[in-house]
């Protein structure tokens, strides 16, 4: 019977430090998945402030480029209507109008050209570090498999 006692007392033994191997190895794997999960979250939010940033220099771009425009175009209209107000025909009204009017919708549309090129420009900063975020947990993901 001390025999079955023995037995009993090194099998009781053996599952409680085979449990205790477990425990350690199931919290040291938890806590590493915990540290992880950290980072991963740390970097995410470092793409979007780096996207926002990205965001906010080009809306302070478009901004000052908008102001820009309307501060010349203003000096444009006043300049062409002085030249109006001292033309001597209805001949030169006309041509002083056309000119103006020409070179007003040029002015324009090299203007929204430059804004379009503006806000890509602004949109693919502002969305590159989130592009970078999600190639990385894609290719994070398709190696766990």
């Amino acid at each position: 019977m001390s025999e079955s006692v023995e037995n009993v007392k090194t099998t009781v033994e053996q599952v409680t430090a085979a449990s205790t191997v477990a425990f350690k190895d199931g919290v040291e794997k938890t806590l590493a998945a915990l540290n992880e999960a950290n980072t991963v979250s740390k970097q995410n939010l470092e793409a979007v402030v780096a996207s926002v940033t990205a965001a906010t220099k080009g809306a302070e771009a478009i901004g000052a480029q908008a102001m820009a425009y309307s501060k010349a175009a203003f000096d444009n209209q006043v300049t062409a209507a002085k030249a109006l107000a001292g033309a001597k025909s209805v001949q030169e009204v006309l041509e002083l109008q056309t000119a103006f009017a020409k070179s007003a919708l040029e002015t324009y549309m090299a203007e929204v050209a430059r804004m379009s090129e503006t806000v890509t420009a602004s949109m693919k900063d502002s969305v590159k570090p989130l592009n970078e975020r999600v190639t990385a947990v894609v290719e994070r993901l398709q190696a766990a498999r």
